[in-house]
């Protein structure tokens, strides 16, 4: 092998990838080298950083030196001994090991045999043109720094770990204090030393400062922690400051001490002695948090209150807190409200705070339903209080506002809540308040649509008046006021099966708003009430008209009806273009005009039931035919606990004499005394019914012989009853499914009921037969309702087979609105919607409409929000 000439081409190329190898190989020697020498160092500068020799004697401080120094020494020696400055030619072979095929040796080889032979020399020029080629790709080789093996048990990190903390937690300051220990110096091994650090509260995110670094003012927030501590002999040393609050002068003692307080004033901080300073503090005071009510309150249409609040601070709001008090002087002292009212607790509710975000300038709602609370739409008013981490308090001043409750447009329930606002408000109201139940339920046929509602009250009543007599106590106020509200809301809300029954309440919630001037979220919720109530109706005569339509042949006059019922039609559109207009009147304040409107809408909706009622007028389907008759049994049965019921008053010496049997018996309409039915044993129990109301008005007050006669005759109309929902269950039509399942288990559950009432009518327990009844009467609507289901689900499964019969002989069905049946018999289709030649022009007045209405500024905020989103979508 032959040393390759300095001017070589292909060598003066590869300069740059030699000279860079070169220079990691020396970095590996001085790395394997030194590294004793500089741990030792790092060290040493770690240890005087952390200001160790300030802490230990003199003597030990000369021993760790002399110790320090013949480590470096040897550290030294080893490093001169080991380190070795790397020649070009193991540069060479670093970088020429890491290529294939060896290029750089073979570079520097010439040819041993073949010479003066063209084609050995031919080949040998080859080998040595593709050797150059890969030398020509050759890179810089990194050098290997890792010295694990010659350091095994990882000093040098210990090292640089210890310099780490002297970084962070020590000072360069301290390392010149060991020169003061040298002979001569004068200085004492044990010289004066402090520390101090200003740590301001969590909440500021403000960083903490150290005190031995800071040359200026200190400017920190009220409630800065300052944390001083002295080390070694501090007798020179005196501590001054004035901004605690309580003027400190303490001379330090011999040993160590650590002195800390809280700024709570401007003013100055001292350190006198060696290497004492002076900082001039200002404190940055955290002010009071703030709070306001931003809005007046909102009732929303469950009564839920929403009240909107901002809140404020420096560093951010904690907690908050609001108390709702009665404003006694505001409240009207009328009717119930006339005593003084019965000690309540005030208020307290939690306010909400940011879960995320800055807490500093924030606004939030509070979202609280007082529906149910004695203060409810009474004048009260509303503090609220905020609380910063500092505990600083910022408070409202008192916000005069009618607590936001539920408002009930039914008047039944609206008096009902009335007298459970009494209740509570002073339970010596009870004998007036019974006093007023009874007068607005004295004609219970126009004021109660459901006979469970009149029972209920009747119940409470009775309880009411029975709690009078020997004063009302907390639980049994509690009682009273918590089933005076559920029956509100069963008389406000409903629980009715009937479409038309819905849609007549309604509309009677919806003249009740007009009148007593009802909220947006109000309206809104009562005119989707009446767009729900309404289509249930449309539907339920649709489906009754397809029943009828299945019927077979009717006669010429039916036939006449019906063309006369297809005059009646009305489209949907027409239907939701009236409701429209009349919440838009509502909204606009003109209730005169959105009542006339409600009440053509009204009687639209009746035209079209008697319409639609004459041409049902055919012959009867065994379905609706045991409709008919378990609804009869139901009048029945009703009939049947309203007597018994009387009984019970009489028997309790409760009843209210002639008066009130007349009363009641007007309300029931003479269903106590039995219904006469086709066959001839029910048609004798009826008129049993009628001889046995007589003879209990002629022996009234004959004795309780008499009374228990009675008794039996109930017990046996009871069983007779029973008897007749035996044969209606034994006639029911043949329907499948669940639903069809579920009638059946209904009626079975109806017939225990009265066969339970029965049993307690002969034992005389009138209060356990009205419960059974009670059930009976339940059980029975859920069969009713069941069945129905299952008739409809059959219905439509029928229809889906009669489609293709229909379009053969060219009928077609419509419901009540005009549109066509569905292809499964359901009712609506969605076939030729926004068909025809007017799409377009139709669609461009639509957008020409919604354009104009969002440019009249007069326009509620709402509204204009609502029209700008039509506009951004379409």
């Amino acid at each position: 092998m032959t040393r390759p000439s300095g001017n070589d081409p292909l060598f003066k190329r590869l300069a740059w990838p030699l000279g860079l190898t070169r220079l990691g190989l020396v970095a590996e020697s001085a790395v394997r080298a030194f590294w004793p020498l500089w741990s030792i160092v790092i060290l040493a500068a770690g240890l005087l950083m952390l200001g160790v020799q300030d802490m230990l004697g003199v003597e030990a401080v000369w021993a760790l030196v002399c110790l320090f120094a013949a480590g470096a020494l040897w550290a030294l020696i080893y490093a001169v001994r080991r380190f070795r400055l790397p020649s070009r030619q193991a540069a060479t072979e670093r970088l020429d090991a890491t290529l294939k095929g060896r290029p750089l040796a073979a570079l520097q080889d010439d040819q041993a045999i073949g010479q003066g032979d063209a084609q050995s020399e031919a080949v040998w020029q080859a080998h040595s043109a593709r050797m150059a080629s890969r030398a020509a790709e050759a890179k810089a080789v990194s050098p290997d720094l890792k010295i694990s093996a010659f350091d095994p048990f990882g000093l040098r990190y210990s090292a640089l770990l210890i310099l780490a903390i002297a970084l962070l937690f020590g000072s360069i300051t301290r390392v010149g204090s060991v020169t003061e220990m040298a002979p001569g110096s004068g200085a004492v091994a044990n010289a004066p030393l402090w520390e101090g650090w200003a740590e301001p509260p969590a909440y500021t995110g403000k960083p903490t400062l150290y005190l031995a670094d800071q040359t200026e003012t200190l400017r920190v927030p009220q409630g800065t922690t300052i944390t001083l501590r002295f080390y070694g002999d501090t007798s020179a040393l005196t501590v001054t400051e004035d901004v605690s609050g309580r003027p400190l002068t303490e001379e330090a003692g011999a040993l160590d001490l650590a002195e800390s307080f809280t700024i709570a004033q401007s003013g100055t901080l001292t350190i006198d002695g060696p290497g004492g300073q002076s900082w001039p503090v200002v404190m940055e005071p955290d002010g009071a948090p703030r709070v306001s009510i931003s809005a007046e309150p909102e009732r929303e249409a469950d009564g839920r209150m929403t009240q909107r609040f901002v809140a404020r601070d420096n560093y951010g709001v904690v907690s908050g807190s609001g108390v709702i008090a009665l404003a006694l002087e505001n409240v009207p002292r009328r009717y119930g409200l006339v005593l003084d009212p019965e000690p309540q607790e005030v208020i307290e509710l939690d306010l909400p705070m940011p879960i995320s975000g800055d807490r500093t300038d924030f606004e939030e709602t509070i979202v609280e339903n007082f529906s149910e609370h004695p203060w409810a739409n009474l004048p009260v008013t509303l503090t609220l209080t905020v609380e910063d981490e500092l505990g600083q308090t910022g408070s409202t001043s008192d916000f005069d506002m009618v607590l936001p409750g539920r408002r009930f447009f039914d008047p039944m329930a609206a008096a009902i809540v009335e007298q459970r606002r009494d209740l509570l408000w002073n339970r010596e109201n009870g004998p007036r308040i019974a006093q007023v139940l009874r007068a607005v339920s004295h004609r219970a046929e126009s004021a109660f649509r459901s006979e469970t509602a009149y029972l209920r009250l009747r119940v409470i009543l009775r309880r009411l008046e029975a709690f009078n007599e020997h004063g009302i106590s907390d639980d049994q106020q509690a009682e009273i006021a918590e089933a005076l509200w559920d029956l509100a809301i069963l008389l406000e809300e409903g629980d009715l099966s009937d479409a038309l029954e819905r849609l007549r309440r309604a509309q009677e919630r919806l003249s009740e708003a007009m009148r007593n001037g009802a909220s947006q979220d109000e309206i809104a919720e009562l005119m989707q009430e009446l767009r729900d109530a309404s289509r249930d109706y449309i539907d339920q005569l649709a489906r009754q008209q397809q029943q009828d339509g299945q019927q077979g042949e009717q006669s010429a006059e039916n036939q006449q009806q019906g063309q006369q019922g297809q005059e009646m039609q009305m489209t949907q559109d027409d239907l939701q273009r009236m409701m429209d207009r009349i919440q838009e009147l509502m909204e606009q304040g003109r209730m005169a005009e959105a009542q006339q409107a409600l009440d053509e809408l009204q009687q639209m909706m009746e035209n079209m039931r008697i319409a639609e009622g004459q041409q049902g007028q055919g012959q009867q389907s065994p379905g609706q035919q045991a409709m008919e008759g378990l609804a009869d049994t139901l009048r029945e049965q009703q009939g049947l606990s309203d007597q018994a019921f009387r009984d019970l008053q009489e028997q309790q010496g409760q009843g209210s004499g002639a008066g009130e049997s007349q009363q009641n018996e007007g309300r029931s309409g003479g269903q106590g005394r039995g219904t006469e039915h086709s066959e001839g044993g029910q048609g004798q129990q009826g008129q049993s019914g009628d001889n046995q109301q007589s003879q209990g008005g002629e022996q009234e007050g004959e004795g309780q012989g008499a009374g228990g006669d009675q008794r039996e005759t109930l017990a046996d109309r009871q069983r007779a009853l029973r008897g007749e929902l035996q044969r209606q269950q034994d006639a029911l039509p043949n329907v499948g499914g669940e639903a069809g399942q579920a009638a059946r288990d209904a009626l079975r559950r109806a017939e225990d009921a009265m066969r339970g009432a029965e049993d307690s009518l002969r034992q005389d327990d009138l209060a356990g037969a009205m419960d059974n009844q009670s059930d009976a009467m339940e059980a029975l609507r859920e069969g009713m309702r069941s069945l129905g289901e299952a008739m409809a689900e059959e219905q439509r499964q029928q229809n889906g087979q009669q489609g293709t019969a229909d379009a053969e002989t060219g009928q077609e069905q419509r419901d009540p609105l005009g549109r066509r049946a569905g292809s499964n018999g359901q009712i609506g289709t969605q076939e030729q919607l926004l068909q025809g030649e007017d799409v377009y022009r139709r669609a461009r007045e639509l957008l020409d409409e919604i354009r104009r209405r969002s440019g009249e500024a007069e326009r509620p905020d709402e509204e204009l929000e609502y029209l700008e989103r039509l506009l951004d979508r379409y």
